[in-house]
């Protein structure tokens, strides 16, 4: 170990105060439990807010600082309200994780009105308006801050097999809506990446293996990832590391996505 200087490299996040959506299982929960553990005071939303006060008390019991806020991300009304609460409880947010989503399952032409609602809205309006509301409050006080969004390998690659058509095109929005919003914001310290990941062990990912078997056999590596293999890659896009990166997809697909 020698006295080189690097500058870039801490993950502390002493003083950040992050906002994670969809925290209440597999990859938001992980998110939620990393950021803290570096030293962000963070904001755990979801829909079910037994989960939602089980993951605050328990990250506040191992030493950091969460607070738990529903939230509807189907619902602009909700979202706006739960920034507004955060900002109550720990000022203004720097970093976000758009994390919240869910899949149709279904074929495009059995897919109903309700349902493709639901999908739109919890994948892509809602993590629009959210980051517009951040960046606005970014730009007042003239902070620097993290957004992350959270999109999928389907984005980019759709089989014959696949039955989550509208999924991917919300997905594909996803990685545009950073790209075009990074250039949008790139005047500012607001840097807006995101991260598209293979297989990774979820809910999400445990209803699909429960429809379609253990599709992991059909991988190079015949394996499902584990959320903490996603650590460095978020640490990466909210620390000082990632400093000039903005408007970047990072692609965590184990091999699995195309070449």
């Amino acid at each position: 170990m020698t006295d080189f200087p690097l500058p870039n490299i801490s993950t502390d996040l002493t003083g950040q105060v992050a906002f994670v959506t969809g925290t209440t299982a597999g990859l938001g929960r992980r998110f939620a439990q990393v950021l803290a553990a570096c030293g962000a005071k963070v904001v755990v939303t979801g829909r079910r807010v037994d989960r939602l006060e089980a993951l605050s008390q328990e990250i506040n019991a191992s030493g950091g600082i969460a607070a738990a806020i529903a939230i509807d991300m189907t619902d602009r009304d909700s979202i706006r309200a739960a920034l507004k609460e955060a900002e109550a409880i720990f000022g203004t947010v720097t970093i976000l994780v758009n994390n919240a989503g869910i899949p149709d399952a279904q074929r495009a032409v059995k897919i109903d009105d309700p349902l493709m609602d639901a999908v739109f809205d919890t994948n892509l309006i809602g993590p629009w308006v959210l980051s517009v509301e951040v960046a606005k409050r970014l730009i007042d006080t003239g902070l620097s801050g993290r957004i992350v969004n959270i999109a999928s390998v389907a984005a980019f690659n759709t089989t014959a097999q696949s039955a989550a058509t509208l999924y991917s095109t919300t997905k594909s929005a996803v990685v545009r809506m950073t790209e075009s919003l990074a250039v949008e914001w790139s005047r500012y310290p607001i840097n807006v990446n995101c991260i598209a990941p293979g297989a990774f062990s979820s809910e999400m990912m445990d209803g699909m293996l429960s429809r379609m078997g253990d599709i992991s056999q059909h991988f190079p590596r015949k394996r499902i990832c584990q959320p903490a293999q996603m650590d460095s890659t978020l640490l990466f896009l909210v620390s000082p590391a990632s400093e000039c990166v903005t408007g970047t997809v990072i692609k965590i697909d184990d091999s699995q996505g195309p070449r």
